[in-house]
Parts: structure tokens; C-alpha cells; sequence
């Protein structure tokens, strides 16, 4: 058994720098098709949201690299892993992965069909990832100043979304069910520009705005301006120092909607933002 993981894990890992040659940043992953690395946070007993900024492997997506050091680095790390993912939302493709799932009931192709007809789009010449199960992941490539959120069945049944902070089963890739792999005669392309309309269904619609409080001040407004400035990687960092200003400053209730406000439009999601806000607030002995 330990030589078949050894050899599993051996061509995984060479599936995975044959992708970051590509431009494509991995990560390992287990049978299971989750991230095979431990979370070093895993036995804290008040965990802060963490995406890698304390330097230690075992954040998920946010181990996804296209350094080929780095990636031997984690496989070696996981030595169980059969298997690697595609970190959507990267330059330089930023990867919109589309999974047509095959569940009971569905038929997602002819779903994104009907929607390509109805919304006046076709899906262009691209990758196609076959999935054990017979599903199929189409990859496309969004434009870089736009953030594409996950989403199960949005879209419509048995379609979910693989956008920031997502990521791909990459194709030769061997999973409890079998083994990913490219469809015949797409493995040499590179992903297609998604089509704007598209696009526009993927998108979330606009957040209504919400001004800051008066009672925050222009102090509360920097604050935001702070957040809304976070470039990937920073974001859940900023979004912490500033919750943590807000309350020091007797602000930090009044300041909470603008803030998550902000960190939606910087690419967290609604969950993320409390979460870390929440953290903040203790942190700075108050009640979330």
C-alpha cells in the first residue's frame, strides 16, 4: 500500500508542475479531493482567520503556488496526496472553472445550453476536465480586475462556479472514484476568454450602497478606504487591523456594515468579513 501512495503521489506531483509550467498555481490534494495538508491552526484554541500570512503550509488554496521549489515543498509535505488543484482567479489566466455536475435529476449541460441560447453566448473552444462520475469542468478565463464568486447551483441545477478562492481538481489527478482527465483534443489549449454574457451571470448583483455613519467620522471612512484597498493576500489582514481600530475607537459596532460592505466588493466573502470582524471584537475585549 505505501508504494502504491508513493507512486500516486509521485505522479500527481508530476501532473501538478506540467500545470505550473502553464502558468496554473497547485496545491496538493488527498483521495478525498480536499487539501491534503493539515491546517498548522488546526489544535489552536481560538484560531484567527489565517490565509498563509503566518508563513507555515496547510491553508488550503492559499498554498497554491507556481514555483516549482515550493510545489516539491508541499508534496513532500503531503505524502498521501494523490492528487493536486488548480487555484482559480490567478493571473495569469484567472480560472473560472465550470462544473457541470451529473447528479440525479439534472441535466446540467443541457442547463448551460438553454442558458447559452437564452442569453445569446456560445461556449468557446476550451479545456474539458472529465470527472470520474462522467461531469465535466469547462475552464475559462475571466478578465483580471474581476473577482468571480463560488456558487453551487446558482446558476442553475447541477452547475456550480469554481471562481477566488476556488479551485479545480486538475486532470490526471486520482480521486476515491477514479481519475480526472482532459477530453480529447483539449489538453493542448489554453482557456478560452469567458464571454461577457456570460460573465454577467456569474457576477453577483451590485451590493446597494451604504454610507459610512455619520457618527464614524472621517476616521471610520479611512478605515473602509483601508479595506477596499487590499490586494489579494492582504485582504483578511487589512480587514482585521481596521475592525480592530474601529472598536479601540469606540466605533467598531457603527462601522461593521461599511466594513463588510468593503471586504465584499475586495473579494471576501459575506462569512469571511463577520467571521474576521467578530475575531477583532474580541480580540479588543469587546462583544461582536
Amino acid at each position: 500500500m505505501a508504494t502504491t501512495d508513493r507512486q500516486a503521489t509521485t505522479l500527481a506531483l508530476a501532473h501538478a508542475l506540467s500545470a505550473a509550467e502553464r502558468g496554473l498555481a497547485v496545491l496538493p490534494l488527498s483521495r478525498t479531493k480536499l487539501p491534503a495538508l493539515r491546517s498548522p491552526h488546526h489544535d489552536d484554541p481560538d484560531p484567527q482567520p489565517c490565509h498563509g500570512e503566518c508563513g507555515r503550509p496547510g491553508h488550503g488554496v492559499y498554498d497554491a503556488s507556481t514555483d516549482p521549489a515550493r510545489i516539491r515543498e508541499l508534496f513532500a509535505a503531503a505524502p498521501r496526496a494523490s492528487g493536486y488543484g488548480i487555484a482559480c482567479g490567478l493571473p495569469p489566466h484567472h480560472l473560472i472553472g465550470i462544473d457541470l455536475d451529473t447528479k440525479a435529476g439534472t441535466d446540467s449541460s443541457a442547463a448551460l445550453r438553454e442558458l447559452a441560447l437564452r442569453h445569446l453566448f456560445t461556449i468557446p473552444e476550451t479545456v474539458v476536465v472529465i470527472t470520474p462520475s462522467g461531469g465535466r469542468h469547462l475552464w475559462l478565463s475571466g478578465p483580471p480586475d474581476v473577482v468571480v464568486p463560488n456558487s453551487a447551483g446558482r446558476l442553475a441545477p447541477g452547475i456550480d462556479i469554481r471562481g477566488a478562492g476556488g479551485y479545480l481538481v486538475g486532470p490526471g489527478s486520482r480521486t476515491e472514484h477514479g481519475v480526472y482527465g482532459t477530453a480529447p483534443g483539449t489538453a493542448h489549449l489554453a482557456p478560452a476568454a469567458c464571454p461577457p454574457a456570460l460573465l454577467r451571470l456569474l457576477l453577483p448583483p451590485p451590493h446597494a450602497h451604504r454610507p459610512t455613519p455619520a457618527a464614524a467620522g472621517d476616521h471610520g471612512q479611512g478605515l473602509v478606504q483601508f479595506v477596499l484597498a487590499a490586494h489579494e493576500g492582504q485582504r483578511n489582514t487589512r480587514l482585521f487591523w481596521a475592525a480592530c481600530r474601529a472598536y479601540e475607537d469606540g466605533i467598531g459596532p457603527a462601522l461593521v456594515d461599511p466594513l463588510v460592505e468593503a471586504a465584499l466588493n475586495a473579494g471576501l466573502t459575506e462569512r469571511e468579513a463577520r467571521a474576521t470582524i467578530a475575531s477583532a471584537a474580541r480580540m479588543t475585549g469587546h462583544r461582536p
